[in-house]
């Protein structure tokens, strides 16, 4: 819960204030520099030369002589420089003692404009602490394409809160694979931002579900008064990507002298993409042969890949009539349809495709980056009501519209229709001989593999949030108040073209009306009808309102027994429908969810310093969902100080995360994933085409009797200061959940599938026609049907080090350097049959990562230097290597040559990826100052990451840089 710095003007009595622990610092000014002095666990990416750590760290050496003092927070009031207490995440009393016993990591906006990074999802993605299941934007596959979420702990997005001003806001209307629920971090205002919190703990005591790995908070301004503009563009090395960024804050009226206060921001940001084609192997292509590696390249017969001049085999018709049963005769070799052209290369005497075809790079049709543009407002009127209170109103609109390419469609396609086995007959309804089959002179039907040209793939998704808070804070006797009333609407437009509509296909080749030698020749008309643009909007609503106090109980020999009570109460809905609610188009199964709930919680919390050194915090909540129940949540925290120097600190607590529409309402959905049968498996196929990486769908169904995660949360941690400019802290933290909410264990499923067993309960297969090579072998699967349970148990422990150093040259220079550091321990799934799956230095877990996997380490190290009005500062971001292996998939190396049967790489391994930024400021003048950067400045390559599915052959979660190479900006900040 979070309470702005609340200053009461000098005219008027003072409020009665809690009494705060006392202490140890003796100056005035040591005090105000303390409480500005916050933590930042991402300080590689945002150290800078006055840049300190607090809440995790100790408190900071004071400012060098010509420098001047931190000002209060902006509250839209000047000329005061009385000490406030803060309200800090993760507890609802105010301290001034900004150190509190859950670790929490604190940036502030000054931090964000140093490190080079422009938007919130950039800036908190960057802690080290966020890890599996956290969403890049760069991922247009997946099911939220265009948006970014975080996954503290690598509990995946749906266990990490996200708060704006300490309230909750919408989630994105389209859940992650269907079935996690997020905020989108892309429509946050982030020109209004005072400060971002994240809490490194479990705190469902007192925000209730969803705080299990932590919660970020994210705290806009409370006032301002003057006028700042910014300019920036940016572009990358090796071409595409280009990027404008403008924003513009101003402000006017004291609220002490004039009663009221009101400032207005706006910001405007567009990112070019980068295609593909931009870039060179192994990013551009799926022929990774040179490397040891499988050629997928498109065009081939075995891997039912189509080009635009098609690939045509000699056969018959399985069904007389139905063009969908072609079977190749004997010994028959494919043969281009027509010339290779433009794009593509004749190859003959493949030893996996008899005869010839051509060759064609379907990945030239992607991006790396999508295009996208994101412009929002955001204003803020405060007005005084008395001496004591104060009323609010704000709101935000954003919009932000990603733009993405895709390849034209072509004719293979395994679900939800399988088309794998379209022949073109030999003649046509009329009796006449079809024209667009090489064969039909000798009545044979011929099997294609094509892609259309001329119908465009991709997408465009345009999300829309809209949000209002209207609020009072003040104070009445001892006790202080904080209340609100919050509207937030979020609708996303959808459009999609570009994927085959089944009976057009089926009809138009059916009835010869498609020219497929001379694509030029097909009318507009035709092309709409084969691949229709599809449509769709999803909303996502949240409604809330709550009242929370705060007061003094009485006096402890370290300050006073504090009071924290509120409750509140939301309702909260989703409505996102298919895209494909016939399941006409080819590539693009069931994804729908439905719902709506009303929440009601109330929480109290207890803060006791029993000694200067002691100080216990308890608190606990209690919340009623009108689906599923109650829940309790309690948690206690305590931090002991032996000696001025040193603190040491720990928690307990318990939390839940209440099941998402997605789990539990009217919902299912299916999501595709590259999958490689087992070799046994291809063994019994002579290791065919059939049997080679292919798309499986996995559809899941939601349950109503799925029960709600629950977790027990520990952190213990050390914090040491020896002096005042060297600080350290390291926390250890331990989650455990159980009732974890999966779908059945697909792999358990597939094992039961190939070893002939029993099913397990209310799971299926959708079996794959039969391999036309070998008929008589088990037919592949190509859908995993199983529904969400409950599954047993989920287990992460880690470790958070945070070191600060910083110099004084002189009086005008001064270094700092920082790093920070997360290790993940272990990461264990215990599935319902007690099966131990351990993720950690792994791409498990593969469909919750998006196939990005758990590394066991992330971390920063930042060097920054300020000497005069110059502040340079160099960050090192590192990522530790993955097997390519996923233990929720199946055992093994999962990347392998399925020629040789060789692993690829022979190592099994994504190498650990480092990136190296420079970020720079120079104030001309007090009121001008110019910046610029360079991201990746030594240009280093994403690791090759042939198991990832969210790009080609990199990992984008953790090295989207790699791929985008060094980039440039430069900027102007003007303040009037």
């Amino acid at each position: 819960m979070l309470r702005f710095l609340h200053i009461p003007p000098p005219h008027s009595p003072s409020p009665t204030p809690l009494r705060l622990r006392r202490l140890t610092m003796k100056t005035h000014a040591h005090m105000a520099l303390r409480r500005h002095g916050l933590a930042m666990s991402i300080a590689a990416a945002l150290a800078c030369a006055c840049g300190t750590s607090a809440a995790q760290n100790a408190p900071p050496p004071p400012a060098p002589a010509t420098q001047p003092q931190a000002p209060p927070a902006d509250t839209g009031q000047k000329g005061t420089t009385e000490l406030a207490a803060i309200t800090v995440t993760g507890s609802a009393l105010p301290r001034i003692d900004v150190e509190t016993p859950s670790p929490v990591t604190t940036i502030t906006a000054d931090q964000i404009q140093k490190s080079g990074l422009t938007t919130v999802s950039d800036v908190i993605r960057a802690v080290s602490a966020d890890n599996s299941g956290s969403i890049p934007p760069a991922f247009t596959g997946g099911f939220a394409a265009g948006s970014s979420g975080v996954a503290l702990r690598g509990l995946t997005v749906n266990s990490t809160l996200v708060l704006i001003n300490g309230r909750r806001a919408a989630n994105y209307p389209l859940a992650d694979d269907g079935q996690r629920s997020f905020v989108d971090l892309n429509t946050i205002p982030s020109n209004a931002i005072e400060r971002i919190e994240v809490l490194k703990d479990g705190a469902s005591s007192l925000y209730g579900a969803d705080a299990i790995a932590g919660v970020v908070n994210i705290i806009l301004r409370p006032g301002y008064q003057g006028t700042e503009f910014s300019a920036d563009v940016g572009t990358s090395q090796h071409g595409g990507g280009a990027t404008r960024r403008a924003t513009v804050l101003f402000g006017g009226g004291d609220l002490r002298k004039d009663g009221w206060n009101a400032y207005f921001s706006a910001e405007y940001q567009k990112d070019d993409r980068i295609k593909v084609g931009d870039r060179g192997y192994p990013y551009n292509t799926n022929d990774l042969t040179r490397s040891g590696g499988n050629n997928l390249i498109g065009g081939q017969p075995s891997q039912n890949s189509g080009s635009p001049y098609g690939t045509v085999t000699p056969g018959t018709l399985g069904t007389p009539g139905d063009v969908t049963t072609g079977i190749a005769d004997p010994g028959a070799v494919a043969q281009p349809l027509s010339a290779c052209g433009a794009g593509s290369t004749l190859v003959t005497n493949d030893p996996n495709n008899p005869g010839s075809y051509c060759a064609f790079n379907r990945t030239r049709y992607f991006d790396i980056s999508p295009e996208m543009e994101r412009q929002g407002i955001y204003g803020r009127f405060s007005l005084k009501i008395s001496d004591t209170s104060q009323a609010y109103i704000d709101a935000s609109y954003y919009q932000v519209r990603t733009q993405f390419r895709g390849p034209p469609p072509q004719i293979q396609a395994s679900t939800p229709n399988n088309t794998n086995a379209i022949a073109l007959p030999a003649t046509l309804p009329d009796g006449s001989i079809n024209p667009n089959n090489p064969f039909a002179a000798d009545g044979k039907a011929a099997l294609i593999n094509y892609t259309f040209p001329g119908i465009p793939g991709g997408g465009d998704n345009k999300n829309h949030n809209m949000r209002i808070t209207g609020g009072m804070t003040g104070s009445w006797g001892d006790w202080s108040y904080d209340t609100a009333l919050v509207f937030n609407h979020e609708s996303l437009d959808i459009s999609t073209p570009g994927l085959l509509n089944y009976n057009a296909l089926v009809a138009a080749v059916t009835n010869g009306t498609y020219n497929f030698l001379n694509s030029s020749a097909n009318s507009p008309e035709l092309l709409r009808a084969l691949g229709p643009t599809l449509q769709k909007t999803s909303t996502s609503d949240l409604q809330s309102f709550d009242f929370r106090v705060t007061r003094p109980l009485m006096d402890l020999p370290g300050g006073s027994l504090g009071l924290a009570t509120g409750l509140d109460v939301r309702h909260e809905e989703q409505n996102d429908p298919d895209l494909n609610p016939d399941l006409a188009a080819q590539g693009l199964g069931i994804a729908h969810t439905k719902g709506h709930r009303t929440v009601s919680g109330a929480y109290v919390e207890l803060d006791a310093p029993f000694l200067e050194s002691l100080e216990v915090d308890v608190s606990g909540r209690y919340d009623h969902y009108s689906d599923f129940g109650k829940n309790f949540s309690p948690k206690i925290g305590i931090k002991w100080k032996p000696i001025e120097q040193l603190a040491f600190r720990g928690t307990f607590s318990k939390g839940f995360r209440a099941p998402s529409f997605a789990e539990n309402g009217s919902s299912e959905s299916e999501g595709f994933a590259t999958y490689t049968p087992p070799p046994e498996f291809q063994a019994l196929h002579n290791n065919s085409g059939y049997v080679q990486p292919y798309p499986l769908a996995f559809l899941t169904a939601a349950n109503p009797k799925v029960k709600p995660e629950r977790s027990k949360s520990y952190t213990f941690g050390i914090l040491f200061q020896p002096t005042q400019d060297l600080s350290a802290s390291i926390d250890y933290y331990r989650i455990k959940k159980t009732g974890v909410i999966g779908q059945q264990s697909p792999a358990a499923v597939l094992d039961a599938y190939y070893n002939g067993q029993p099913l397990p309960p209310a799971s299926s297969i959708v079996a794959d026609v039969p391999d036309p090579a070998a008929p008589n072998a088990l037919p592949r699967p190509l859908v995993v049907d199983a529904p969400y349970v409950n599954q047993n148990a989920l287990e992460t422990k880690g470790i958070d080090l945070d070191l600060k150093g910083g110099f004084n040259f002189n009086e005008s220079t001064r270094f700092t350097s920082e790093i920070n550091l997360t290790r993940i321990i272990t990461w264990v799934l215990t599935l319902e049959d007690g099966t131990k799956l351990q993720f950690v230095g792994t791409h498990g877990p593969y469909g919750l990562s998006s196939g990005a996997g758990t590394p066991r380490y992330r971390g920063s190290w930042a060097n920054s230097l300020q000497i005069g009005k110059l502040n340079i500062t160099g960050t090192v971001y590192y990522t530790s290597g993955l097997k390519l292996t996923a233990p929720d998939v199946a055992p093994g190396c999962q990347s392998t040559n399925t020629t040789t049967g060789d692993n690829f790489p022979l190592s099994c391994r994504m190498s650990s990826f480092t990136e190296v930024d420079f970020t720079g400021r120079y104030d001309l003048t007090e009121k001008v100052a110019i910046t610029g950067s360079i991201m990746n400045a030594f240009d280093r390559k994403a690791p090759l990451d042939p198991l990832n599915y969210a790009a080609f052959n990199y990992n984008p979660t953790y090295s989207q840089s790699g791929a985008v190479g060094r980039f440039f900006t430069v900027g102007v900040r003007v303040k009037l």
